[in-house]
């Protein structure tokens, strides 16, 4: 079995994830990406993934394919143009285009929740008579960058003012808040058949910004599922994996952005290790055409499990900075992720760029994860100077 990796940073689920998910699988692997040089030891192809002819051509000139796979925010429509030319399973090219725009998203969503939504185009006046406050994103924007809550015409105008400094030519939105506790739902399907993984809580670093501090094992309510399961069917994310986030607001859950591929900052590996199963593995056999009834999924295997994004607090030189490490303590075990290094300068931004690690534990219930993860806190402080 031939899979096409198509990929721009090794990211952890990538070198941690799907590569050793293909070599557990026995099958081989192609990464094609634009930074060749970043994959030593693997089958490589430099191209432009990002242009879906250039990754049609590049396969067409390589071996065979029997699966083209991303798990890039970036690369899911290039991706599934280039799956369907070669008559491989894939996701709707127009579902990816609709997840990946935020705009798009909202327009697709109009008939299942009222979620006030106005695009502002690249030059474009700003909106007026907004239900303040509103968040101002850009329609394909990540991390949180340039996501920001304004309570009036003026923070609106100064935030669409800087975030088109610094991306201009891009669409911007502004969106109604929708106020109430975070929730994500973790899903996989078959084109067929959609089955729910589990799903988390989300804590939140201070308003106005929006950076994911944290990640808490939390299942959807059984009377949420009913309307995501809507939402999903109205932006055609059926196939594969999908990462949807969304508000428990007073009038019921409200999505607020559907990520076609599978949740990232080391959740995934979270997400697989509560439930007991091979996730990655999953996820590439559904691309290579097998059915979701096909895996056990039974239930959670562990009680409880969190990620914690260790956030700096302000910026600063890396002076002191815990290892990676896995360890067991009272039936907690627990894993630390380095994202910087000692000498490394860190300005703030007020996204999720201004992580310095990743710190996952699963443990039999929520107060021994805490204490373990303060433990560690306590113990392999981040210091900046």
């Amino acid at each position: 079995m031939r899979l096409y990796l198509t990929t721009l940073n090794p990211t952890d689920s990538v070198t941690g994830g799907f590569l050793p998910a293909a070599a557990a699988l026995g099958w081989d692997v192609t990464i094609l990406t634009d930074q060749p040089d970043r994959y030593p030891g693997h089958d490589v192809v430099a191209t432009d993934v990002r242009d879906f002819r250039a990754v049609i051509d590049a396969v067409a000139a390589h071996h065979r394919p029997d699966v083209i796979f991303s798990n890039s925010d970036h690369l899911q429509a290039a991706t599934a143009l280039a799956a369907e030319y070669f008559g491989l399973p894939g996701k709707d090219w127009r579902a990816c285009v609709t997840a990946k725009n935020k705009a798009l998203t909202r327009r697709a969503l109009a008939a299942v929740e009222p979620v006030m939504s106005v695009r502002i185009p690249p030059g474009g006046p700003v909106p007026e008579d907004l239900p303040y406050p509103v968040v101002v994103k850009p329609a394909q924007g990540v991390a949180s960058e340039d996501v920001v809550l304004v309570d009036g015409p003026d923070a609106l105008a100064a935030a669409v003012a800087a975030a088109r400094e610094r991306r201009p030519g891009e669409v911007l939105v502004a969106e109604e808040f929708l106020d109430g506790p975070l929730r994500t739902l973790e899903t996989l399907g078959d084109g067929e058949t959609r089955r729910v993984l589990g799903g988390f809580a989300t804590t939140l670093g201070p308003l106005p910004h929006f950076v994911e501090e944290r990640l808490d094992w939390s299942p959807p309510d059984a009377d949420h599922l009913a309307h995501l399961g809507a939402a999903l069917d109205a932006a055609g994310a059926g196939f594969g994996v999908c990462h949807t986030e969304y508000a428990v607001t007073r009038d019921g859950p409200r999505v607020i952005e559907v990520n076609y591929r599978l949740i990232g900052d080391n959740c995934d590996f979270l997400l697989a290790d509560l439930l007991g199963v091979p996730l990655h593995e999953w996820i590439l056999r559904v691309h290579a055409g097998e059915p979701v009834s096909s895996f056990d999924l039974d239930g959670p295997r562990a009680a409880y499990g969190s990620v914690v994004s260790l956030v700096a607090e302000h910026s600063g030189t890396v002076a002191e900075a815990p290892p990676d490490l896995s360890t067991e303590k009272d039936g907690v075990r627990l894993w630390h992720r380095a994202l910087r290094e000692i000498g490394d300068h860190v300005e703030v931004t007020g996204t999720n760029r201004d992580y310095l690690g990743l710190l996952r534990a699963v443990g039999p219930d929520h107060a021994s994860v805490d204490a373990a993860i303060g433990a560690f806190r306590k113990e392999h402080p981040w210091v900046l100077t």
